[in-house]
């Protein structure tokens, strides 16, 4: 059974994301600790999606998120313009003069390689887009006026604040109610959970929102931390699960979450930071569908790989309305984001393409 997705010439954007938009600061091979210069990316699990879906796939999306009117907060702004995601919906908030009130989030990153892993130190404390709360957009006109086939959120944004959980529940309500088509990474993280409530706060938070997912995205500790569902066969050791194991939890959320008509993840086993197995799989309609695999994965850069996938299986089911492309050009997506710096993908659709039809890596002449 086919997503209800609506059509492209009865809405203004394909896909609207809601979420927090971060500066990034890279000290690209070396570490924070000891960087002397720092590249600027912007980025945010959300927004990512968005991005991914107009640069590399050539969609309509548009962001809702919330900047201090100051250089900094106009200069993640010209990373989204570059980016060719619509800025109409941001929110934009007077600058005090310090940040002791409202601030631009910032997020120091290291890529990691070979035995160090990557590391993110996210100073996003009192952020504009923290402070986000319900009312602050105006769902009827943006879903109901304008139109979007696809909202896209998820449980970073939510995990900002009190606020910023309500307003996700509101959103994804408003989305439903206009027919439009709800997807949600878990992307769970127990530091943002840790002083507003701990884990139990984190899944009364997502699983109020799982009642209007259609498209829920989210690898095993998401399901296990976010949703309570318990996995047999997972190794965190090495950041694995095996398929068995995942679509039996599978099984059992969409039992509880009959409303889901999508589920997925990627499926990586960490060999070192810049060497992965990845591969992914899908569930809909009562079936699973499964990528080509990507054994021995070498990666540059594996923050956004998952949110580059998100955008890949949107794009699938927008496209085509097929779940085996869906899996597909997620997971060649995100591999090729992997491939490259910064948050975002700077893939074309003809690369992704090639990827997914087992394309090598010669010289392109």
């Amino acid at each position: 059974m086919a997503l209800h997705v609506k059509p492209a010439s009865s809405c203004t954007y394909d896909q609207i994301s809601l979420g927090e938009v971060m500066l990034r600061l890279d000290p690209g091979e070396g570490r924070v600790r000891t960087a002397r210069q720092f590249t600027a990316w912007e980025g945010g699990g959300e927004y990512n999606t968005s991005r991914g879906l107009r640069k590399c796939f050539n969609l309509k999306t548009a962001v809702c998120t919330a900047f201090v009117d100051n250089e900094v907060g106009h200069l993640i702004e010209d990373f989204i313009m570059q980016g060719g995601v619509a800025t109409d919906f941001i929110q934009w908030r007077e600058d005090d003069g310090i940040g002791r009130t409202v601030r631009n989030g910032l997020n120091f990153t290291e890529r990691g390689f070979g035995i160090r892993g990557a590391v993110g130190v996210p100073d996003r404390g009192n952020s504009a887009a923290s402070q986000l709360k319900p009312g602050d957009f105006d769902w009827d006109r943006i879903f109901g006026q304008l139109g979007a086939r696809w909202f896209h959120t998820g449980g970073i944004f939510a995990a900002l604040s009190a606020g910023t959980a309500a307003l996700t529940i509101e959103a994804v309500k408003a989305a439903k109610k206009h027919g439009t088509i709800v997807s949600y990474d878990l992307n769970y993280r127990p530091s943002l959970w840790k002083t507003i409530g701990g884990l139990p706060k984190a899944q009364e938070v997502n699983r109020e929102i799982a009642k209007y997912v259609d498209v829920m995205i989210g690898n095993e500790e998401d399901f296990t931390a976010s949703l309570g569902f318990a996995v047999k066969g997972a190794d965190e050791h090495i950041s694995h699960i095996e398929t068995d194991a995942f679509k039996a939890m599978i099984e059992t959320a969409v039992k509880e979450f009959p409303n889901f008509k999508v589920a997925a993840t990627t499926l990586r086993r960490v060999i070192t930071a810049t060497k992965n197995d990845w591969s992914a799989i899908l569930w809909h309609d009562g079936k699973f569908f499964e990528s080509r695999q990507y054994p021995g994965l070498e990666i540059l850069d594996r923050v956004g790989g998952g949110d580059s996938f998100a955008s890949g299986v949107q794009f699938g089911f927008m496209q085509f309305n097929d779940a085996q492309k869906a899996v597909d050009y997620g997971a060649a997506h995100g591999a090729f984001a992997s491939t490259t710096p910064g948050d975002t993908s700077m893939a074309t659709r003809k690369e992704v393409e090639k990827l997914m039809k087992g394309g090598s890596a010669r010289v392109v002449r």
